[in-house]
């Protein structure tokens, strides 16, 4: 079985925000505009820690996936390539975030 990736959701969101399918739930939020989609992102990530704290695993499956679909909305809204995201990533995880915060300049110095 191939493992499903966010570049292919990133592809899907695109395509059906662009489309004027009325059974469109991505391109009825699309045309709601990035504040709507905003505010969807926030409520999905309020769900995901709900459910990471006092709900069980499907239920965490279930609002993480939610979570990642209304992010990447907002991303294809303002216009920002998931490869950015990852590109962030990965220059994050190049050394631990301990080594990251001991490099940087001290405030006021």
């Amino acid at each position: 079985m191939t493992m499903f990736t966010l570049a292919e959701l990133e592809t899907i969101v695109a395509a059906r925000a662009r489309s004027d399918d009325p059974t469109s739930y991505t391109a009825k939020l699309a045309a709601r505009g990035l504040p709507k989609a905003a505010q969807k992102l926030g409520e999905e990530g309020v769900e995901t820690v709900i459910a990471a704290i006092s709900e069980d695993d499907a239920a965490l499956t279930g609002e993480a996936a939610d979570l990642l679909y209304h992010l990447l909305v907002v991303l294809h809204l303002r216009g920002l390539p998931l490869a950015s995201v990852m590109e962030e990533l990965q220059r994050r995880t190049a050394q631990t975030g301990l080594q990251e915060k001991a490099a940087r300049p001290l405030a006021g110095a």
